[in-house]
């Protein structure tokens, strides 16, 4: 028996420990305004070899795996949860930032790599590349507890969740130029823009094809849909790579077309996709803080490397590269400055510095060192303080509004209905009406109404309100008719006025 191994039972009560341990340092997170990763990450460094000793982990080809896997499900359930009439107005920016922005930050840090690590080009090159992106997975855990401006929120979102195939094409293409040097520089751009063609239309091909099923497929089972939906998720993924499209990009589309259209059991499919995107992230940073040797780590040439890399790459490469990508765009300059200031770094960059380990590159492991310093100075300094510098700026957006109470629905196997949630609008043409006054399709109920975290029981007599959540049962055939419903503005709305 190999000397680090352990047996079934221990590692599953070893794997329990971690996701206990994971979850309730989510709550030191929030109370020490620490980025909960950095806790993720420091879980699994004090768990390895050269704290407590407990595991001995050093397999970068299993944490890559396992890296991309969980990539996967925090790509879709930020997409899912990315709302389509928010991003269309700063989708041209987000591309920019997500390019451009990638570009420009890679080939600053690419100088720095040269002059402070010592290495030759393209290895600072490959370096840069690596640490080139917004990573979705750090945006997605920071900002979705805080009322950022939704603008800049939209923005840091599209941008993160769309950079991440140009970090790892720029990667992959340094490996392969490093590796394999009569590689041809035309033949990379050939890739690249087949690679990011691929994602876009097998993600927008995949996501209509999910839509239509989650619609049409009557499952037994109620928890069965979220499952059904993550399927799909995989499944985008592995046929686009296969293709040699970009995946990842074609998992995040695809999963904004599926968090924007009307589906069956919406609310099931989120929450789930919500805990599972959480499982996955408490997995992956454990499980990249167990790979890191913390002796290797915080050696003095490895902390001065990477302070000054972190600097020139907070402070210089992303401010240059948001304030070029963004010229002559709608944004003020105190909005630059909070963009330049909130390109996290976080999972990508490290499980991208795993691709040179394995392809045996000479300074692979100093690569590696470094840009895992890079990753926890920039979750460290600039996760911890976004919400006060978007305060301090003035750039913050509505208080996000949260059902005080949910209605969980038994599965109803193969009823045809559903229970929808509504929240309604000042300006819908239903309120002020009564549920009596309100030509609801047939077969459909009202069954409960939260209003101010307080349960109503509706009666035919009850008046619909502003903000009251509906929580209403209906058959699928009469879903269309209930959002159309739901959704018809008053004759004396603001938007009805600027129609006339």
């Amino acid at each position: 028996m190999p000397e680090h191994s352990i047996s079934t039972d221990s590692f599953i009560l070893l794997l329990a420990f971690l996701f206990i341990v994971g979850v309730l340092t989510t709550r030191f997170s929030t109370r020490l305004g620490v980025p909960s990763l950095i806790l993720f990450i420091l879980v699994g460094m004090v768990m390895g070899s050269d704290v407590l000793g407990i595991v001995y982990f050093d397999n970068a080809s299993l944490t890559q795996k396992i890296g991309v896997i969980a990539l996967i499900i925090i790509l879709f359930e930020g997409g899912l949860q990315t709302n389509w009439k928010d991003v269309r107005p700063v989708i041209v920016p987000s591309l920019s930032l997500a390019t451009i922005g990638v570009l420009i930050t890679s080939g600053i840090v690419a100088a720095a790599a040269k002059m402070i690590l010592g290495l030759d080009w393209l290895e600072s090159i490959l370096f840069g590349a690596i640490v080139g992106s917004t990573d979705a997975a750090a945006v997605f855990a920071v900002l979705k507890d805080h009322n950022i401006s939704p603008k800049l929120g939209s923005t840091l979102e599209a941008e993160s969740g769309s950079n991440d195939p140009m970090a790892v094409f720029l990667t992959v293409a340094m490996i392969e130029l490093i590796t394999i040097p009569d590689t041809s520089f035309l033949s990379l751009v050939g890739d690249f823009i087949l690679q990011m063609g691929l994602g876009l239309i097998l993600g927008i091909i995949f996501g209509k094809i999910a839509v239509k099923a989650l619609n049409s497929i009557n499952l037994d089972s109620s928890g069965l849909y979220p499952v059904f939906a993550t399927a799909f998720a995989l499944l985008t993924y592995g046929i686009t790579a296969f293709l040699n499209g970009s995946g990842l990009l074609a998992v995040y589309i695809a999963a904004i077309i599926i968090g924007n259209a009307e589906i069956a059991y919406r609310h099931s499919i989120f929450r789930f996709s919500e805990g599972f995107a959480w499982m996955m992230q408490i997995l992956m940073f454990v499980i990249l803080g167990l790979l890191v040797f913390p002796s290797e780590l915080f050696t003095p040439a490895i902390l001065i490397q990477g302070i000054l890399v972190s600097l020139i790459l907070i402070l210089v490469a992303r401010p240059v590269a948001v304030f070029i990508s963004t010229i002559k765009m709608k944004y003020t300059q105190k909005e630059r400055i909070f963009l330049s200031w909130a390109g996290l770094k976080g999972a990508v960059p490290i499980i991208l510095a795993t691709f040179p380990l394995l392809a045996g590159i000479e300074d692979s492991h100093q690569i590696f060192n470094v840009v895992f310093f890079v990753v926890l100075t920039s979750a460290l300094i600039q996760g911890a303080t976004i919400p006060m510098l978007a305060n301090k700026l003035g750039l913050n957006g509505p208080k996000k509004t949260i059902p005080m109470q949910s209605l969980e629905l038994i599965s109803l196997g193969k009823a045809d209905a559903e229970m929808i949630e509504y929240e309604m609008e000042s300006d819908s043409a239903i309120v002020g009406k009564t549920l009596m006054e309100i030509p609801l399709p047939e077969g459909t109920l009202v069954n409960a109404i939260i209003r101010n975290g307080k349960l109503i029981a509706p009666t035919g007599n009850t008046v619909i309100m502003a903000g009251d959540f509906l929580y209403i049962l209906s058959g699928r055939k009469n879903k269309p008719k209930l959002k159309k419903l739901l959704k018809e503005k008053s004759l004396y709305s603001q938007d009805a006025l600027e129609l006339k």
